[in-house]
């Protein structure tokens, strides 16, 4: 992974666990950090405001102000700018910053009212997995408040339907960059077609296993560390559940075989994870030039 890293910022806790996540994603594959604000340009806010310039430009001051609060938290050696940005909305904002920067990834907080170390999606997140044509990057509630603890462990969803490959490469791009394990966890049993008996199953998860271990094995540096799980549980809530989890681990899921090609669509099965991840999670296009070799 190398390139850029643009970070979705507000001045609220979502903001501070974006920024933290953004950090450590950012010293790990020694990528350039943006964090960027996005204001409403003139004409989506209120009837009620004076559209005059002066209330932009103190809007902006108070931006710059945020900025600058936030970037204390930044540690001394990593490279990062800091940006105010208008746009019709956030999403749309974040977008035209990753495709300036040429980023690899969007780092985003969780919504409002979500449950602590739980992830809860806002409509700007909503947004940019429908929309994005890069890797968005979702921090779950209070994960400025854990400590920094590097990225010990990438753990990867897989499963045979397409996306899977891309997923993969994404996968060894970021563990070889940052030195990080990897887990790969097979979604087979969920992935195998209706009807199938019970030896016939088996017979697919052994085969799948053998082959995504195969294939990582065969891309990651000799040192990386790598091991490959089967699902258990008898859904993938009780999987994610099952699993044990390091401090500063992150998830990485690929979209929907529904998505455009080159964009994001968060499908059913990470959604069900993302409800029970205490961990960030990385989206993956799953489709297109990989975004790393910008």
């Amino acid at each position: 992974m190398t390139g850029s890293i643009v970070v979705g910022y507000t001045a609220t806790a979502a903001g501070a666990d974006a920024l933290a996540l953004g950090v450590r994603l950012a010293r790990a594959a020694d990528a350039r950090l943006h964090v960027v604000i996005v204001l409403p340009l003139e004409g989506t806010r209120s009837k009620a405001v004076a559209p005059e310039r002066a209330y932009e430009d103190l809007l902006a001051g108070q931006a710059r102000s945020w900025l600058e609060d936030a970037v204390t938290a930044i540690p001394a050696g990593l490279a990062h700018s800091a940006h105010v940005r208008f746009a019709e909305s956030f999403g749309e904002g974040l977008l035209s910053a990753a495709d300036e920067f040429g980023a690899v990834l969007l780092v985003l907080g969780a919504a409002n009212g979500g449950a602590l170390r739980r992830h809860r999606l806002g409509s700007v997140a909503s947004e940019l997995l429908h929309t994005s044509t890069v890797p968005v990057a979702l921090a779950p509630a209070g994960l400025s408040g854990e400590a920094d603890a590097g990225l010990p462990r990438i753990t990867v969803a897989t499963g045979t339907r397409p996306g899977a490959e891309r997923l993969l490469q994404s996968a060894v791009r970021l563990a070889a960059a940052s030195g990080a394990a990897v887990r790969l966890v097979s979604l087979m049993p969920l992935d195998v077609p209706a009807g199938l008996n019970t030896g016939a199953i088996t017979l697919v998860q052994d085969a799948h296993v053998d082959q995504v271990l195969a294939a990582a094995r065969d891309r990651l540096p000799a040192e990386t560390e790598v091991e490959v799980l089967q699902a258990g549980g008898d859904s993938i809530e009780d999987a994610v559940a099952q699993l044990d989890w390091l401090p500063g681990e992150v998830v990485l899921v690929g979209s929907s075989r529904l998505a455009q090609p080159r964009r994001l669509f968060l499908g059913s099965t990470a959604a069900k994870m993302l409800r029970e991840l205490p961990v960030p999670m990385i989206v993956v296009p799953r489709t297109g030039a990989e975004a790393g070799d910008r």
